[in-house]
């Protein structure tokens, strides 16, 4: 038998689970709030002592005779944040996160200085989008300039956990590839990305050095005390919470799509040879398993749905039924959900948009229906992309918070028209993380096996969750899917002006 943990730091809460390779199932879980700093001009902020305060708080809320067995642990982390380390390892300020659209002017600043979008993706494979890390640098150099004089270390916030548990500053290509600044055809810091994002200064000292996905690292012997764990564990190189929830659902060969209903959105696919596409329309991204993970990231999921909830004075638990005494198009409503800004499509700057209300669907039922219509319809305009290129799926394997609610699994698989699957351990990311883990000590006692056939070994499926399309409401959702790509063109005119 072996005990592994893996480590979600998600943007509203660390979360801890220990999974046995033996029964094959998850014998522990442990999670600890997060906050959010909010400001008005777009900053989305967390202090990473903030994720090592969470990270003692999950450990020390699991059995210690349980924790004194775990061989290995990983670290899956929210994607594209920065934090700013001085020459004595100590954070210099806040993080700024996934979800920060203060930066946006920043991400033209850099494009433009070399030489527009199509060339920002001919030299790293991706356009600089509203949340990557790239934009936060000179933003950090405009508005935190002692920070920035004294910034001697980029870590992004899984390589900073990673620093704190093993002392070791680096960085694996799945995460590293959504900085904006590594080329991800060939894995490398691109040196033409760094100099546009600072013409004077040259950032390549400040990066850590790029490891393979089957490199592991010793947990430092005090971490392992203060954790309750041996001190013997291993750490393995973890990864971006996306590329530890295409673990964690299987989406590790092609022809697979995840998606994640968290509060960003997200939809990737495995494949064996970099998906770079000219016009940007999704994120080229590396796998964290040698590989690379095409993905579409929307930046208001679950966030709409939680807020009109809010709204309305009900928790999001009691949201099916409200789904359910409606029918498909919210009675005319249209939600446009933007209310942190857009990453896809990329409207950094555009806010929440509701039109066609009148007194008839004037109720919380109709606004919650339209807060998750418009959720989904946002992801399936970023999959609409996929299918233009070429891509073919034959399933979505669902994941995140989302994906607990049977009505919105009906409604993807309504609006996708596609089967829905949902894995059997429902914290994609942290159990993903585990299986990586898993994998690392496999390969340290000598097994030759693939990252896909462990996965393919412990990854299952949950058949009472599993639904398919209903073929009334596939067709009574393409009136309002078509109704809400034409407010799309109409707001994203608005909010580009």
């Amino acid at each position: 038998m072996t005990l592994t943990a893996g480590i979600d730091a998600g943007t509203q809460s660390v979360k801890v689970v220990v999974y046995d390779d033996q029964a094959r199932r998850v014998v522990a879980a442990a999670s600890a709030p997060l906050e959010l700093s909010s400001g008005e001009d777009g900053s989305r902020e967390q202090h990473p002592d903030a994720w090592v305060a969470a990270v003692r708080s999950c450990f020390g809320a699991l059995d210690a005779e349980l924790r004194g067995r775990i061989k290995a642990i990983s670290v899956s982390g929210q994607q594209h944040g920065f934090v700013a380390l001085d020459a004595q390892g100590e954070v210099l300020a806040p993080a700024k996160l996934w979800c920060d659209t203060s930066s946006s002017a920043e991400c033209v600043e850099i494009m433009d200085a070399v030489g527009g979008a199509e060339r920002s993706i001919a030299l790293a494979g991706n356009p600089i989008l509203a949340g990557y890390t790239a934009s936060k640098l000179p933003w950090t150099r405009k508005h935190r300039p002692d920070v920035y004089q004294r910034l001697a270390t980029i870590l992004l916030p899984h390589d900073y956990l990673n620093f704190w548990l093993t002392g070791r500053a680096f960085c694996e290509h799945g995460d590293a590839s959504g900085t904006g600044w590594m080329d991800v055809r060939t894995r490398q810091w691109s040196a033409e990305m760094l100099h546009a994002i600072d013409a004077e200064r040259d950032l390549t000292p400040c990066l850590p050095p790029l490891v393979a996905s089957d490199r592991v690292f010793q947990l430092q012997p005090g971490r392992a005390d203060e954790l309750g764990l041996a001190r013997e564990v291993i750490v393995a190189v973890g990864g971006g919470d996306n590329m530890m929830a295409a673990i964690g659902t299987g989406c590790v060969v092609p022809g697979r799509l995840a998606m994640s209903l968290g509060t960003s959105g997200t939809l990737f696919a495995y494949s064996d040879a970099a998906m770079v596409d000219p016009d940007g329309s999704w994120a080229a991204f590396c796998s964290s398993t040698g590989g690379w993970l095409p993905l579409i990231c929307t930046m208001n999921c679950t966030v709409a749905t939680e807020t009109i909830a809010r709204l309305f004075g009900f928790s999001t638990r009691d949201g099916d039924v409200h789904i359910e005494s409606t029918t498909p198009g919210a009675g005319g409503l249209t939600l446009l959900p933007f209310l942190n800004g857009e990453r896809t499509p990329d409207l950094p700057l555009a806010k929440g948009v509701l039109t066609g209300m009148g007194t008839h669907n004037a109720s919380a039922a109709h606004f919650y229906r339209a807060a998750m219509e418009g959720a989904t319809f946002t992801l399936k305009h970023g999959y609409d992309a996929f299918l233009a290129a070429g891509m073919q799926f034959d399933r979505i394997v669902l994941t995140g918070g989302g994906a607990t609610s049977a009505a919105w699994r009906q409604m993807v698989a309504d609006v996708f028209d596609l089967p829905v699957e949902v894995p059997r351990e429902a914290e994609g990311a942290a159990f993903g993380a585990a299986l990586q883990a898993l994998w690392a000590c496999s390969l340290a006692q000598g097994a030759d096996l693939s990252l896909a056939e462990l996965v393919d070994a412990h990854v299952g499926i949950d058949a009472a969750l599993a639904c398919t399309p209903e073929p009334s409401r596939v067709a009574a959702y393409r009136e309002p899917y078509r109704r809400f790509l034409e407010h799309l063109v109409a707001v994203r005119q608005l909010y580009t002006a």
